[in-house]
């Protein structure tokens, strides 16, 4: 059995992937982290009392799961990788593959020192220092560390019945981030490298398909439906919706060629950025048989909250 979850992180994602025989689990994935706080400073200051959010390592805790066979970020921005130091808390990992290891004596970045850059150059660093910081503060908690060139599709055999294709974006991309990054662990403040950078991490994002027992799992991390255009896109039967439903998310053309039977949305409640967008929403219904949120989103008259700690999915 393959057993999905798609934990409600509030902001961001990070879903669970573990594949169990005769209830003893036999491999443990998780694909991004979540963020590292359950309310971020500019949504709502409010959770709904009967809110179910929980942290990534929190609930791989409440899950029982002290061991991943493998934690693949797709991207590096905070609300995908902000949760690492509490997944690295709670498990020991075998393999960590993304698309870039920062050095191993990279120090702090200081993003909101005084360094005269604009906000957005700020963020890149900030992402890129907590992502950084935790790996260091946590010695000796992975055993491999692995890094993808980008420069082409990957392919991982799981277990004898799960398989997994991970597609990168536009090649070059890779090699830019590494420079952007490179040279961020070297000291330099190049504002604009680090600002158009900024506008190329969720074009950057992994994507997965998993494969198990005839059934197909897409994964869409950040990638804007453009990112899409010129991939060779199959039907899958569940599909977890890019960048949080918003409206550069998704198009007809992208749902024309998964037909997703089941969409999960990994998003926030009540975040002031319409996501999801109203029509995003409406024209996934027009495909899926059934879509879920992570948290309790509620758009009246097209979605109803519900509460739950994550979208649990169970594939024979």
């Amino acid at each position: 059995m393959l057993i999905l979850d798609f934990i409600n992180v509030g902001n961001g994602d990070s879903a669970l992937i573990r594949e169990v025989e005769d209830g003893t689990q036999t491999f443990a994935m998780l694909v991004d982290c979540g963020h590292d706080n359950l309310i971020r400073d500019d949504h709502s200051a409010e959770l709904d009392p009967r809110s179910r959010r929980i942290y990534a390592g929190e609930f791989l805790k409440k899950q029982g799961v002290s061991h991943l066979d493998m934690l693949l970020l797709t991207h590096f921005h905070r609300d995908h990788v902000g949760g690492l130091g509490r997944v690295l808390d709670a498990v020991t990992v075998d393999k960590l593959v993304c698309t870039y290891i920062p050095p191993a004596d990279s120090g702090d970045l200081e993003p909101d020192g005084d360094n005269g850059l604009p906000r957005a150059a700020r963020n890149v660093l900030r992402c890129a220092n907590m992502y950084a910081a935790m790996l260091r503060e946590h010695p000796g908690r992975i055993k491999e560390l692995v890094e993808l060139p980008g420069d082409r599709q990957e392919f991982y055999q799981l277990t004898a019945d799960l398989s997994m294709d991970v597609i990168c974006g536009e090649p070059a991309l890779y090699s830019r981030q590494k420079a952007v990054y490179d040279g961020a662990f070297r000291g330099e403040r190049d504002r604009y490298s680090l600002m158009q950078w900024g506008k190329c991490m969720n074009i950057s994002s992994l994507r997965q398909r998993l494969h198990y027992h005839g059934k197909e799992i897409v994964l869409g991390g950040d990638a804007y439906a453009v990112v899409w255009n010129n991939d060779m896109l199959a039907p899958c039967d569940i599909l977890k919706v890019p960048h949080h439903a918003s409206l550069s998310s998704t198009t007809r053309k992208l749902l024309e060629g998964l037909r997703p039977k089941t969409a999960v949305v990994s998003v926030a409640a009540r975040r002031p950025d319409e996501r999801p967008h109203p029509y995003i929403i409406s024209l996934i219904r027009e495909y899926a048989e059934d879509l879920y949120f992570t948290d309790a989103v509620d758009i009246p008259g097209l979605v109803e909250p519900m509460f739950h700690e994550s979208v649990h999915i169970e594939i024979e």
